[in-house]
């Protein structure tokens, strides 16, 4: 019948969602008024289903840094004795500088990996007396790589909570999270990494659930010893149908990097990012075949002559003896980029 729809006289007409329609004995065709004043017309309700394909694609970013000694420097023996993270050890004072050298360049390239984002079109970057500039298509052909901030602000979910100003507060707010996801893939496991402020709202969040928490001298079950030591922190729970897993994301919270940021950022901060755990599968057009990938990955460039995931290599004339150069040249080298595979259900926290 059709009296269901007769209320609606908008001009913008109506969506249904036929989700079956009745046919007649032996019928091949269903009749249908299509024509608004009574005439009946006939069409065929055999349309066959197309599906559509969207897929995306990230430029991989060459990064380069490299550390020189001259020779009179790598020969000279001190009487300091220096460690460095990689194991270095010695009198040598050049190989403290050499380890310093190498961790700067690979927290580049974690930092590369979650900040990096693609150049604008026509976009032109100005300093010294260079020029960087954004190709026409802005990120195909031009410079920049999407990383994982990015990917999420463009293909994924932002939340500031319900208030906007926190997304951990209470259950509303968290819920409404939940009801996001329900939207999306529904994945059951996800990876909370939170910075320090969010950590804490957490923690409270949950606390409040427990009656006699309200004091806060118990989160949990404990033998009500006088010695004991409280725990006051949660690692994870659970809440309708998904997990929850909770980590201090440092990045967040290191002032020499996002931490500064976000002190001047005001609520435009990013406080974390909910990662859904597990893998899915991907087809692989280097391989050709389908692969099982975690959602959140890096990937190189590699073949059987190169492998670019890092390359290091020395040239000069101390120790690897390959030019007549009086100096010693450690240069470093990678090829990568970020893989946001389902973004739509990711979550970045404001």
């Amino acid at each position: 019948g059709t009296s269901a729809l007769s209320a609606n006289t908008t001009s913008k007409g109506t969506t249904l969602l036929v989700y079956g329609s009745e046919f007649g004995k032996g019928d091949k065709y269903r009749a249908m008024d299509n024509d608004g004043v009574g005439a009946v017309v006939q069409s065929d309700r055999r349309g066959a289903n197309e599906p559509d394909f969207k897929s995306f694609s990230n430029k991989p970013i060459i990064m380069k840094d490299y550390y020189e000694v001259s020779g009179s420097d790598a020969s000279r023996i001190g009487w300091v004795e220096i460690s460095g993270e990689g194991g270095q050890s010695g009198y040598l004072w050049y190989l403290k500088a050499e380890a310093d050298t190498r961790s700067r360049f690979t927290d580049y390239l974690e930092m590369a990996m979650i900040e990096a984002e693609k150049t604008v079109a026509n976009s032109v970057i100005g300093f010294a007396n260079k020029q960087i500039r954004g190709a026409a298509d802005a990120g195909a052909d031009g410079a920049g790589t999407e990383g994982l901030f990015a990917a999420i602000e463009s293909r994924g979910n932002v939340t500031s909570g319900v208030t906007g100003v926190n997304a951990a507060t209470d259950l509303a707010e968290f819920d409404a999270i939940l009801a996001e996801f329900d939207k999306q893939g529904a994945i059951e496991e996800n990876m909370l990494f939170v910075n320090r402020a969010t950590s804490l709202a957490f923690d409270d969040m949950l606390a409040s659930m427990n009656s006699y928490g309200a004091g806060g001298t118990s989160y949990g079950v404990f033998n009500n010893s006088e010695d004991m030591a409280l725990n006051l922190g949660f690692s994870g729970f659970r809440r309708g149908s998904y997990d929850f897993y909770k980590s201090d994301f440092r990045y967040l919270n290191d002032k020499a990097t996002r931490g500064g940021i976000n002190d001047r950022a005001g609520s435009a901060a990013i406080r974390g990012v909910i990662i859904p755990a597990g893998v899915s599968s991907v087809y692989d057009q280097a391989l050709g075949r389908n692969l099982k990938r975690p959602f959140l990955h890096v990937r190189f460039r590699a073949s059987a002559t190169d492998n670019r995931r890092m390359k290091t290599w020395v040239t000069g004339s101390v120790g690897a003896s390959t030019s007549a150069l009086d100096a010693m040249q450690l240069h470093m080298l990678t090829e990568r980029c970020l893989v946001v595979q389902g973004a739509n259900n990711f979550m970045l926290m404001k």
